[in-house]
């Protein structure tokens, strides 16, 4: 096989769909793919990241595909966790979360975590438990 065609065989396989069902709260697919994964430079910048227990980061990827600015079809439910407006400001969010840093939408997501667990993201906690994300 020659290098154009590994090419685009590699750029083909790039284009494969997100995970099956990756559900926002509201029963839509929240209409976002996981994030590709692509190799670090060997210049990356250090951002801030919050550690997150295995379940929230598979209800992440089954919330929106794992994209802090992922937007739910009924735009209703925002950001990387599918916030609605109304949890985002009683967590002491300001603004738009899917235009919030992935550091804030982690930080209030786990507050909520440490509040209420998984009762948040009951849908997706149900698939999690199910073994649907690994």
């Amino acid at each position: 096989m020659g290098h154009r065609s590994i090419a685009f065989v590699a750029a083909v396989g790039a284009l494969a769909a997100a995970p099956a069902g990756a559900l926002a709260t509201d029963g839509s697919t929240g209409g976002s793919a996981a994030p590709s994964s692509s190799p670090k430079s060997k210049q990356t910048r250090h951002r801030k990241h919050v550690k997150l227990p295995k379940v929230m980061k598979k209800i992440a990827i089954c919330e929106s595909g794992g994209d802090p600015h992922a937007v739910s079809p009924s735009g209703k439910y925002r950001g990387k966790w599918q916030f609605s407006m109304d949890t985002w400001r009683s967590l002491g969010g300001k603004g738009d979360p899917a235009k919030a840093s992935e550091y804030r939408q982690d930080t209030l997501a786990m507050k909520l975590y440490r509040q209420e667990g998984t009762k948040p993201w009951p849908e997706c906690a149900r698939r999690v438990r199910n073994g649907e994300f690994g």
